[in-house]
């Protein structure tokens, strides 16, 4: 147990594995899956690591996903993308950039990898993966069989998908399919998005735009490890929303499909004057009250502490309960979040 985790988390918590292996091909990835479930250990397969807690040190093998490569193919309306799950992801939103190919630029510097954004339905500014995904292979882990399933067949929803349900345990994610349409027409519903201009706007410039809202409000994980985003952005009834919006008619808030409305996790957090609350060595940061940071060598009970208490805040004050976006790894596997921080 003496595998450390600390370079696998972005939130640089440590915590130990019984032992850790990086896959660079679907063989390799099977192979170190074979050899645990045989010894009867708990297995974990990991993209960078940039949405989990570890709770515990972990009782089994993790499995690194280091599968690469970037294939492009062209039609006459799209481009359609071909990626190893092992690839960065932001380095493939520069990727298509460089080439020509505009509609991940609202996506840039979202951390992690291209295997992982179909788990959460990646999302920001506006564009969700949902939008620009082909398809997902991905293969089951007992019989080595491979599958290709549709943007349908994932069942994407607000940071959910198959692969949370039915998919976690059984299948890994291999590749994952994008197609990029030549007639790009650029979403600028959010931030400082809103203030560029429809006609004559680039692609390059919202990458641009976005990275920079990104850099000024989010911390880099090198100085503050963080997991980005800590808590989903709470989807409530109309009637709740309305009865929020009544009360502080400021609140940000987005209508959704079937008359629900998504509300601003971090503008309700602000709301409790909670920026800069210090749990131990875990804090929520100072510029963007969504991510909590490991300030002072944080453990995870003190991140765990943290937003425990940001969820009570929030929860008194508006009557909305907030959910965890980051996945929480306890000994064996993946937990419930919430009831961890209720």
């Amino acid at each position: 147990m003496n595998h450390s985790l600390k370079p696998w988390n972005t939130f640089g918590i440590q915590r130990n594995a019984d032992r850790i292996v990086r896959a660079e091909n679907i063989q390799q990835l099977l192979d170190a899956w074979k050899t645990a479930t045989t010894s009867h250990q708990p297995v974990l397969i990991l993209g960078e690591g940039s949405n989990v807690l570890f709770l515990d040190d972990f009782a089994g093998t993790v499995i690194v996903n280091r599968i690469m490569g970037i294939d492009v193919n062209e039609t006459d309306q799209s481009w359609h993308l071909h990626v190893g799950a092992g690839e960065n992801w932001h380095s493939l939103v520069q990727f298509t950039l460089e080439k020509g190919m505009a509609g991940l630029e609202n996506l840039a510097l979202i951390p992690g990898c291209a295997g992982s954004s179909p788990i959460q339905n990646i999302g920001a500014y506006g564009i969700e993966l949902k939008h620009v995904c082909e398809y997902v292979d991905c293969v089951e882990l007992a019989t080595g069989k491979a599958s290709r399933l549709s943007a349908e067949q994932c069942r994407f929803g607000y940071r959910d998908s198959i692969f949370k349900h039915e998919y976690q345990d059984r299948f890994v994610i291999v590749s994952v399919g994008l197609r990029l349409e030549k007639h790009w027409q650029p979403v600028l519903t959010y931030g400082d998005l809103t203030r560029l201009d429809p006609i004559t706007v680039t692609p390059r410039e919202v990458f641009d735009a976005v990275c920079h809202m990104r850099m000024t409000k989010l911390p880099d994980p090198k100085v503050n490890g963080n997991a980005g985003s800590f808590f989903k952005n709470p989807v409530v009834s109309s009637d709740v929303a309305q009865k929020l919006i009544a009360e502080w008619p400021g609140a940000p808030h987005y209508p959704q499909a079937g008359g629900h409305v998504k509300l601003a996790a971090g503008w309700l957090i602000d709301q409790c004057q909670l920026k800069g609350t210090v749990k131990g060595g875990a804090a929520v940061h100072r510029q963007q009250a969504l991510v909590l940071i490991n300030e002072n060598n944080a453990t995870s009970e003190d991140v765990i502490q943290l937003a425990h208490y940001v969820r009570q805040r929030v929860g008194e004050k508006f009557n909305v309960w907030l959910e965890p976006e980051v996945r929480f790894i306890g000994r064996s596997g993946e937990v419930n979040a919430v009831e961890i921080i209720a």
